[in-house]
Parts: C-alpha cells; sequence; structure tokens
C-alpha cells in the first residue's frame, strides 16, 4: 500500500507538471545574438528601412521564440509593411509569449497587460476584457492590475489613432 501512495503520489506531481508551460532553455548567447539583431532592427525602423528591419526581427524571433516583444515588433513592422496574414501570424506569436510568460511567474504583471494589447491588436477586445476580468478576480489587490482598470486602459486604447494604425 505504501508504494501504492508514494506512485500516486508521483503520478499527480508528474500530471501538475505538464499544466504550466515551461521557460525555453535558449542558451545566453543566442539571446544576446538575437537582442544585437533587435538593436539594429530598431535602428533600421529608426531610418524608415521597414525591409531591411522586417528580416531581422523575425530572426530575432527565431532564436528567441519565447520573446513576446520580438514578435510584436515583428507584427508591428509587417503591419507597416500592409502585410496582413505576417502581422496577424507575429502577433499571434506575441500574445503566446506574454501569455506563457505569465503563467510561468503569476507576478509579472506587465506580460498579462501585453497580452492584453495584443489581444486588441488582433480584434479580440471581449477575449482581452475576459482575460483581464479573470486576472483581477485572481488577484485583487494587485496595483497595476486596480490602475489598469480604474483607468479604462482598453477603452482608451481603442480609442487611440496610433494603436488603430497598427491593429488588425
Amino acid at each position: 500500500m505504501k508504494g501504492f501512495s508514494a506512485l500516486l503520489v508521483v503520478l499527480v506531481l508528474l500530471a501538475s507538471a505538464g499544466c504550466k508551460p515551461k521557460a525555453k532553455n535558449i542558451p545566453p548567447l543566442q539571446r544576446k545574438e538575437a537582442a544585437s539583431l533587435v538593436s539594429e532592427a530598431q535602428f533600421a525602423m529608426v531610418m524608415r528601412d521597414l525591409a531591411r528591419a522586417e528580416p531581422l526581427y523575425d530572426k530575432a524571433t527565431k532564436l528567441c521564440p519565447d520573446n513576446g516583444d520580438y514578435w510584436l515588433a515583428l507584427g508591428m513592422t509587417r503591419r507597416r509593411m500592409a502585410n496582413t496574414a505576417g502581422t496577424k501570424a507575429a502577433y499571434e506569436q506575441a500574445r503566446a509569449a506574454f501569455h506563457d510568460a505569465f503563467e510561468i511567474d503569476r507576478t509579472h504583471v506587465d506580460a498579462l497587460l501585453q497580452e492584453l494589447y495584443v489581444l486588441c491588436l488582433l480584434g479580440r477586445v471581449d477575449e482581452a476584457r475576459t482575460t483581464f476580468a479573470k486576472a483581477r478576480k485572481k488577484d485583487p489587490a494587485n496595483p497595476q492590475l486596480r490602475a489598469f482598470e480604474e483607468g479604462k486602459q482598453i477603452d482608451h486604447l481603442m480609442q487611440d489613432s496610433g494603436f488603430k494604425e497598427l491593429a488588425l
């Protein structure tokens, strides 16, 4: 009987371990290379060279697929290039990366707020509101979430002309 309960505990631990996403095991050198590419892409964006920036962001996302900021920058660049399908794909990856970051570390509220932003970019405003409501209910004392709600940030975002240019 003792062996059975030990086996049951091990099975429960293994099953629950699969419930949360794992942080990607990306070597530091690979992360540095991606950061360098993003820096170069940002310079290209300042120079308004979208054709140069897009492949740099794309390569950075391949090196660090768990970085939502890289995916978001890629999507915004593609949106400015009028590549709607590419924009949507990048925004979806950004949403997934931000979602995973928040699932890994629930104290990383910025990742949740970024996920909401991307959901709005994708035109999924109702889903953003629902996701926010669930997070707010789980952590009602969080000052960032309270400020976001009190400031009606989703409503303000939807009115912003710069946001509308980048949204699908």
